[in-house]
């Protein structure tokens, strides 16, 4: 068996965290609704801060809208600051949905945001007031992720409010995975035939085409008209092994009834065949022909890669159900994963990992929980990987080690394009295979005297 470790007990500060902060995974979210815009109740500078991070990854323009306060707020309270900021996010974008996500500062002062929003609307419910979705995301109780499943629960609870007829579609909940995923998952369903909606949809409001004139608010996104009515569905599907108990899903089952399917981020061979199936039984429809002539390249794919990759090792780091689909991807090709690290905690990392590696996996991986990067490295060296796999903050150690990073998921900082990169299905899982052969490929020719022109 694995065994769990967290932060080692004399270590009490954070080197290089391997986790980003909650409001910005809500902000993430928000990104993904048709005409909204995220909204930090907190300081000015949380905003700056998470636009910088986000704009570097997605080479996008990203505004994110804040109440800016002060010490004056910080001792009365940021109510009157929040109210205004509403008013001025409407003035200048006019916007469909204001998701306000609230900050460490605010959490930690006690600022009643529901309380706020009801003062809101009695003060100003003549105007034309857009949607307004709260979600409480203090950065020192999780994640990132934690503010993403946060601001996806808070989107459903509080903008489908009754049970719709149904309509046979299918809810896909798709945790934080690439533009290029989510335009990959639109397609899956439409060759299936069947009508979806994908909450949140980053893949045009975060990955859109150049215009001639800046718009305030990017196209694209989950029309909130859709997010009302996802009490219709037939079914919802969620990705994520370490999803927390209440989501955006359990509520829609809870309220209405709508049957919810938690399943691993479709990675590799066997959990893309476990989405495929899940489509298969809430349309009734049998998976489409392309994607089973997929599914045979990827098995012949595995065949004729296996002799550059079996036996290597691997550290894997990132969010928690990214680690889980890396771990189960890794494990079908042959590659030993040795280390396992996510700065999320408590989140059954060990048992998603045993889970899904069962029977392929020649070994059990260290599993770290709620670390930084400081504290992987000191043991990762020593367990003298072949390469990394996560994102780019792991750079510098794999640098340092000699070994090749493949990068996955977010931030990407130092390479171009990682708002499309395809890790989902059988396609993805072919891309990420071929990255990960050649990573490894590439290694051996550039530590030869030779060179190796023909391998």
């Amino acid at each position: 068996m694995s065994k769990v470790k967290t932060a080692r007990p004399n270590f009490v500060s954070t080197t290089n965290a391997c986790k980003l902060c909650t409001p910005l995974g809500a902000s993430l979210a928000f990104r993904g609704v048709e005409g909204a815009i995220p909204f930090l109740h907190g300081s000015q500078g949380c905003a700056t801060y998470m636009r910088r991070y986000i704009i570097s990854h997605f080479r996008e323009p990203v505004d994110i809208a804040s109440s800016a306060l002060g010490e004056k707020n910080a001792i009365y309270g940021g109510g009157p600051n929040l109210k205004k900021g509403i008013l001025n996010v409407m003035k200048k974008y006019n916007p469909q949905l204001i998701g306000v996500a609230t900050t460490c500062l605010t959490e930690t002062i006690g600022d009643d945001v529901p309380m706020y929003f009801n003062e809101f609307f009695k003060e100003f419910g003549d105007l034309d007031l857009p949607e307004l979705v709260r979600v409480s995301t203090p950065s020192y109780n999780g994640t990132h992720m934690d503010g993403w499943h946060g601001a996806v629960r808070s989107l459903v609870e509080q903008l489908c409010l009754e049970k719709a007829d149904d309509d046979g579609r299918v809810n896909i909940l798709p945790s934080l995975v690439s533009c290029e995923d989510v335009r990959h998952l639109h397609d899956i369903c439409d060759h299936f035939g069947i009508k979806s909606t994908i909450l949140p949809d980053i893949s045009e409001s975060l990955d859109g085409p150049a215009l001639e004139d800046y718009v305030d608010i990017p196209e694209g996104g989950t029309p909130i008209s859709e997010i009302k009515t996802m009490s219709a569905a037939a079914g919802t599907i969620e990705f994520g092994r370490c999803l927390p108990p209440k989501t955006g899903g359990t509520s829609l089952e809870e309220r209405f009834g709508v049957p919810n399917h938690r399943i691993g981020l479709p990675m590799g061979l066997r959990e893309s065949d476990r989405f495929f199936e899940t489509l298969e039984e809430i349309s009734g429809k049998p998976m489409p022909r392309r994607y089973e002539l997929e599914r045979g390249r990827l098995v012949d794919a595995y065949v004729d890669g296996h002799k550059y990759i079996f036996g290597k090792r691997a550290v894997v780091y990132g969010e928690e159900d990214l680690v889980v689909g890396l771990c189960a991807f890794l494990a079908e090709i042959g590659v030993d994963v040795v280390l396992a690290g996510t700065g999320a905690r408590g989140k059954g990392l060990e048992q998603a990992i045993a889970k899904v590696t069962d029977g392929v996996a020649r070994m059990a991986p260290e599993v770290r929980e709620g670390v930084d990067f400081h504290d992987i490295a000191a043991e990762a060296e020593e367990l003298a990987p072949d390469l990394l796999v996560g994102h780019s903050k792991g750079y510098r150690y794999a640098k340092a080690w000699n070994a090749p990073l493949v990068r996955v998921g977010f931030p990407i900082h130092d390479r171009f394009g990682g708002q499309r990169t395809l890790t989902l299905g059988y396609k993805g899982t072919q891309a990420l295979f071929d990255r990960v052969v050649n990573a490894v490929i590439a290694k051996k020719q550039a530590d030869s005297p030779i060179g190796y022109g023909y391998i």
